[in-house]
């Protein structure tokens, strides 16, 4: 059964859900306004031949709201302390969108805290667009209503937007119930300032650091363009490429079973 770990790191919260498991341990880093609970799906199979972490980045679900930091080296500092509370033992970091970055960066400069890489819709940039990046994405969450009236609410609202029911369960199970109704847990001016730190600094320095097997995996409606992945294998050609022609940005949502062979297939 999953239970939520709590952390200090100077003076910040940071939250971990446990899913359990047994075997090589594997830390799940949600995306920008996710949350740890979305994993709940691949933790279900992938608890029994792994323990299964996953946690709430700064500013996001259970962990510290409103950090004074929200910069890439602060993230990547998150993921390597909860590394070392949880056991210390090497890895495999899997990392969507936003947390897939943040998962680049760790395996490339923390190298003997991550075995494996999983990049989900994620890859290295040449860095410089973090205004362009927080104004478009910015845009986009203040679209969305501050609050709900009911989870089901929520849930509509999301089935909508994504065209997808375990997508929509999955960020409405990401609400809070608060008495002005059931709200994201995150504050959108915080992930607007994360994105545009984190989109600013080039990568491609960070890519071409990794050591580990690397595992990168692309959506046929996603973000990772084609000519970007191909790009990547150029610059670290041991890393590994699966496209899913079909999923969408959340692939681990929106295409559950191919997404459960690509992983287990890699981690095997």
């Amino acid at each position: 059964m999953a239970q939520q770990l709590r952390f200090d790191r100077d003076g910040l919260g940071l939250s971990c859900t446990d899913f359990g498991g047994d075997g090589a341990p594997v830390l799940l880093l949600h995306g920008l306004a996710g949350y740890s609970g979305e994993w709940a799906g691949t933790a279900a199979w992938l608890t029994k031949t792994h323990r299964v972490l996953a946690l709430d980045a700064r500013g996001h679900g259970d962990s510290e709201r409103r950090p004074a930091d929200v910069s890439p080296s602060a993230l990547v500092a998150d993921v390597a302390f909860v590394i070392e509370q949880v056991g210390g033992r090497p890895v495999a970091l899997v990392g969507q969108s936003l947390g897939g970055v943040t998962a680049l960066m760790t395996a490339a400069r923390h190298p003997e805290l991550v075995s494996a890489l999983v990049l989900v819709e994620a890859g290295p940039s040449d860095g410089g667009n973090g205004e362009e990046a927080a104004t478009s994405i910015g845009g986009a969450l203040r679209s969305w209503p501050a609050s709900f009236p009911s989870r089901e609410a929520g849930e509509a609202f999301f089935r909508e937007r994504w065209g997808n029911d375990l997508a929509a369960a999955a960020w409405a199970d990401g609400l809070e119930r608060t008495t002005g109704g059931w709200r994201p847990r995150f504050d959108v001016e915080v992930l607007v300032e994360m994105l545009r730190e984190m989109s600013e600094p080039p990568t491609w320095e960070d890519w071409q650091a990794v050591i580990c097997p690397t595992l990168i995996l692309r959506a046929g409606h996603g973000g990772l363009q084609a000519e970007h992945a191909q790009q990547m294998l150029e610059r670290l050609p041991a890393a590994k490429l699966v496209e899913l022609p079909d999923a969408g940005h959340d692939l681990h949502l929106d295409s559950p079973k191919q997404w459960r062979e690509a992983l287990t297939e890699f981690l095997a």
